[in-house]
């Protein structure tokens, strides 16, 4: 190998190496507080209390109001999100033209690119007075506009992975589908979606981790309340809002009450691992299925 070409697969190789300590020493940052934390705070008290107050008078520290508010955003933005996704990814790659689908693809993914925070006083000034001409009773601060306003922001994600899914299905299973009379609508639907569904599910379990993860938008327009509910028109809090409110610097660096954001964040650290984890394993799943 010429020393050129060592040169670069040592630098790539050390960039690798830096990326696994970074995400070791962010670990070690989280667990180190957690287990302090945990030292006080029964683990079980963590995952079954129904509540969370630990700035109040009477403490409480169950993660599930959080979990649950970090859930139900996540859902309503994908229940949103995917079904647009889906379809702008099928009409991209089977009826637009290649021109046109080559175009329009930077600009939906212009989306992924607009700062969080506008997208969080979207949510709070256009989204939430539109949905309370509908919904009687909708609370200024609910997770229902959030998770609306998250699904936007994650529709390039799921469109754009999708598509690439759709791409990568053979056109040998066209040609059959069309030579058995089927239309082409008929052949997306019934032949390509079924056949590229392990690269769709990627792409929607990456979307729900972008999703888990979403701060400003949460921050400002689902409210800072732990509710332990499914009803998305109230205020809810989520994991990453939480760890907003206490790093504002009002409480004490090193009490117990601080150290709530490492046990958080290390909550919010395993749920997106599970669930790059879960997604990993259908990418080579999919990856085996067409090799």
């Amino acid at each position: 190998m010429r020393i050129p070409e060592r040169l670069i697969v040592g630098v790539l190789g050390a960039c690798a190496g830096l990326t696994i300590l970074i995400t070791l020493g962010i670990l070690y940052t989280l667990a180190s507080e957690a287990v302090v934390f945990f030292s006080e705070v029964p683990i079980t008290d963590f995952l079954t209390d129904t509540q969370w107050t630990p700035l109040f008078t009477e403490k409480h520290f169950g993660i599930l109001p959080l979990l649950a508010g970090t859930l139900l955003t996540s859902f309503i933005a994908i229940f949103f999100a995917l079904p647009i996704g889906l379809t702008i990814a099928i009409y991209l790659n089977e009826y637009a033209p290649r021109s046109f689908a080559f175009s329009i693809k930077p600009i939906l993914e212009i989306l992924a690119a607009v700062p969080t925070v506008v997208y969080g006083y979207f949510a709070l000034t256009v989204v939430t007075p539109f949905l309370q001409g509908f919904i009687p009773g909708l609370a200024g601060f609910n997770a229902l506009g959030a998770g609306f306003v998250m699904g936007i922001m994650i529709i390039p994600l799921i469109s754009s992975l999708s598509q690439d899914a759709l791409y990568a299905v053979p056109k040998s299973l066209r040609e059959a589908s069309y030579g058995m009379g089927a239309t082409r609508l008929q052949t997306a639907f019934q032949v390509l979606v079924p056949a590229a569904s392990s690269g769709i599910t990627v792409s929607v379990i990456l979307a729900i981790s972008r999703a888990v993860g979403e701060t400003m938008i949460v921050a400002i327009a689902a409210g800072m309340q732990p509710n332990l509910t499914a009803d998305p028109t109230v205020p809810i809090q989520t994991i990453t809002t939480f760890i907003v409110q206490i790093s504002m610097g009002d409480v004490p660096h090193g009490s117990l009450e601080y150290r709530t954001i490492f046990a958080a964040g290390i909550s919010l650290f395993v749920l997106t691992f599970i669930l790059n984890n879960i997604s990993f394993w259908f990418k080579k799943r999919y990856r085996m299925k067409y090799e």
